[in-house]
């Protein structure tokens, strides 16, 4: 079955090179593309997208109000923010709006595929960068808190390399383990913490002092 995206993009150039590397991709189906989401919701409704492609600047509302509206009504997509690489802020901002990673604009024709194979991995596509403001953000003057949620040593060897913006690919290569290895780690991760997805973990490993 194919992957269904839908894009925004406001650089009508941008939007047409996105929307044909999604065209000449056998696994993914253009459902929509548009210059603007001010119809987010709407768009999202009608044509059930597994992944949204949002441009985080745009006219009308941002691509960050945009997500916010989106997790209104569907928890199940998976947002990708198109960003340029001084936008760490936004980016940031998109991320705890419920954004599942970023895509910088330079690198999309040669980065979207994977990047959208590894948010529906549930993995979070993002630079270190990114991630460290996350954690830094999350970060309180409280004390360690005592592991109530009984993760393994290696479990949390994993979840550090993940607060630091690691792919699946990269773990497993650290640890010489197989990905499917990683997944069972990161599955009994999301279990032990209740939590559904990477920058969840992330989060509140950091915010309880976990890591």
């Amino acid at each position: 079955m194919q992957i269904g995206v839908i894009v925004y993009e406001d650089n009508n150039n941008l939007r047409e090179s996105l929307c044909n590397l999604i065209t000449f991709s056998q696994d993914l189906l253009l459902l929509g593309n548009y210059s603007r989401a001010d119809l987010v919701t709407t768009h999202v409704r009608d044509l059930n997208p597994d992944v949204i492609l949002m441009d985080i600047d745009m006219p009308g509302i941002s691509g960050i109000e945009a997500v916010r509206q989106i997790r209104t009504i569907d928890q199940r997509a998976q947002i990708i923010m198109l960003t340029v690489l001084d936008d760490n802020t936004n980016v940031l901002e998109a991320i705890f709006a419920g954004a599942s990673g970023y895509l910088l604009k330079k690198y999309i024709s040669d980065h979207l595929t994977e990047a959208i194979t590894q948010v529906l991995q549930g993995e979070a596509p993002m630079s270190p960068g990114i991630a460290r403001l996350v954690i830094q953000s999350m970060q309180e003057t409280t004390k360690p808190t005592v592991n109530l949620y009984n993760l393994t040593p290696r479990e949390k060897e994993i979840l550090g390399h993940l607060s630091k913006g690691n792919s699946y690919k990269l773990v497993a290569a650290h640890f010489d383990i197989s990905i499917d290895t990683v997944r069972t780690h990161i599955r009994h991760i999301y279990e032990k913490l209740k939590v559904h997805t990477q920058i969840e973990a992330v989060s509140k490993a950091t915010h309880e002092k976990l890591l």
